[in-house]
This record gives C-alpha cells, sequence and structure tokens, in this order.
C-alpha cells in the first residue's frame, strides 16, 4: 500500500520515527507585563505586608497628616509661609551650618574609623563605645554639657554660647557617630594585600590612599556625610542652649518651628517641616545614588 503520510497527512516524510512535530507559541507578554508584581524573599507576602504596614503607620500616614496640614490654607498660604523672610533666614542658617558639619565629620569621623580599624592603642575598646554615646545620649544633655563647657562662664575661655561655632560644635558631637560607623566596616573589608603591594611598587602612602583605599571608601563616605547633614538640619534638643535662638544668626529651622506653634500658627509650621523634610529627603537620595553609581564604577574597576 501506497505511504500517504507525507506532506498531506500528520506525520513527517523527512521524520524516519515518523514522530509529530508541534510548533511553539511564542510567550504572551501577560507573564512579563505583571512581573513586577512577584513576590520572591523568604518572608512571603504576609512579611512584606506587615513591613509595608508597619512602614505606613510609624512613617507614611504622620508625613501625609503633616503634609495636609501644611495646605490647610491654599498653595498661596504654604508658599507664604516658606518664603518669609524669618524662615528663609532660618533655612539659610540651618543649611549652611549643616554642610559645614557634614563636611567636618566626613574628614574627621573616616579618620576616627581609620585609627580604631588600622591602630592599636591602650583604652581603644573605651574609645569605640563612646563613638555611640551621641546615639543613646539626649541630645539636650549635650546641650548643657557644651554651655556648661564653652557658655559664659567657660572654664578653658573659649566662648561658642549664641554663636554659628557653638551650633557647629553642637551638631558636629551628634552627628559623629553616623559617618564613623558607617565607613568602619567597609574598611574592615579592605583587602590590605593590595595596599602592600602598592606600597611596595614605589607608591607613597597619599597616592595608596587615594587611589586603592579611598574610592573603595567613597560609597560609605558619601552615605554617612548625607545621613549627618540629614541628622543636623533636624536638630533641635543639642543646639537650643548653646545656639542662643538669634533670629538671622543663630536660629535653627527647627527652632523656628517650635516659635511658630508657640505663637499659635500651626499652619507656618508644618508648612516649614515640609520644606525640611522635602531638602532632607532630596539630598539623602542625590547622596544615595551618587553613592550607589560610585560603588558600581568601583566593582567595575576592579
Amino acid at each position: 500500500m501506497t505511504d500517504s503520510s507525507g506532506p498531506a497527512g500528520t506525520g513527517d516524510a523527512s521524520d524516519p520515527g515518523g514522530a509529530v512535530k508541534l510548533d511553539k507559541k511564542p510567550p504572551t507578554s501577560r507573564g512579563s507585563r505583571w512581573a513586577w508584581l512577584r513576590v520572591t524573599g523568604s518572608v512571603g507576602p504576609f512579611g512584606i505586608g506587615v513591613a509595608v504596614l508597619w512602614l505606613s503607620v510609624i512613617v507614611l500616614l504622620p508625613l501625609a497628616a503633616l503634609t495636609v496640614s501644611s495646605f490647610e490654607d491654599g498653595w498661596s498660604g504654604f508658599w507664604d509661609a516658606v518664603t518669609a523672610p524669618s524662615a528663609l533666614d532660618s533655612l539659610k542658617v540651618t543649611i549652611g551650618v549643616s554642610v559645614i558639619v557634614a563636611v567636618i565629620n566626613v574628614v574627621m569621623g573616616t579618620l576616627i574609623a581609620w585609627v580604631l580599624v588600622r591602630d592599636e592603642f591602650p583604652g581603644k575598646g573605651i574609645v569605640n563605645a563612646l563613638i555611640d554615646l551621641p546615639f543613646a545620649l539626649p541630645t539636650i544633655v549635650a546641650s548643657i554639657v557644651l554651655l556648661s563647657l564653652y557658655g559664659p562662664n567657660s572654664p578653658v575661655d573659649i566662648h561658642l554660647n549664641a554663636t554659628q561655632p557653638g551650633l557647629v560644635v553642637a551638631l558636629a558631637f551628634v552627628t559623629l557617630p553616623f559617618v564613623v560607623r558607617s565607613v568602619q566596616p567597609v574598611l574592615i573589608e579592605v583587602d590590605k594585600e593590595v595596599e602592600q603591594a602598592s606600597l611596595s611598587l614605589g607608591a607613597s602612602n597619599w597616592i595608596t590612599f587615594r587611589r586603592i583605599v579611598l574610592p573603595t571608601l567613597a560609597p560609605a563616605i558619601i552615605s554617612g556625610g548625607g545621613l549627618a547633614f540629614a541628622r543636623a538640619i533636624g536638630e533641635y534638643g543639642s543646639v537650643v542652649l548653646i545656639g542662643g535662638n538669634i533670629p538671622r544668626e543663630t536660629q535653627m529651622t527647627s527652632q523656628y518651628i517650635q516659635q511658630q506653634i508657640e505663637v499659635d500658627r500651626p499652619v507656618n509650621a508644618a508648612a516649614v517641616s515640609v520644606a525640611l523634610l522635602v531638602i532632607s529627603f532630596v539630598s539623602l537620595l542625590v547622596l544615595r545614588i551618587l553613592a550607589e553609581r560610585t560603588s558600581r564604577k568601583e566593582e567595575a574597576a576592579r
């Protein structure tokens, strides 16, 4: 009999086994369209839901309530409150002092982290524990201590009360741990063999640090500096006594906000608070992006 399983049949004449070949359908885009909703990890949807709920209750809802309060008088009222001369003066003082503090702590915090990691000396454990003291110490206590040391009755004859240098000292005290604790663990993981190889090839200590160590530490330094800046612009307790709260000179934005509440202007206080939050969030976001780019460049160079 004649085999009719050729092109007109269900088989394939070129296939000796007579297997039927099925055409594969192209994958639909529905799976990729909803891929961003896929949940992966160890905690699962329940854990993620609890985390999002807690974050919403603790952070998002208060911020939303503050934002709504700041616009009770409309956009014009919000803008008038934020651009009031006294509000702008306090923002200028706050941002200027906070930038100075962040730069100082980036340098000194990195140096302290280096000493704690690379050097051995008596009392090192005590010094390492003292770094975290500003985290545990009430900031108002720090203000009292600084006022007794640098106030009108200073035992060292250094008078920083009601001056911007006094603000810098107070804010540097409370923000130093952010840089030290950001840089310290990264410095511990730095490969010392690469540094030794650089030194053995004739490079100086400064060139080795600038070209080998600093690129590795840069993301941590940037992150620590950003946290120090964000903490400084919102600080109140450590500057309330030594700062003097002098408008256009030493009045921080946090003190201006309290002043607006005391004179029964809660909408103005909320508006300036929102402006301060926006400045803090944008600065942290920009520095985080910069730190991630620096980290990627460092990984690509290896």
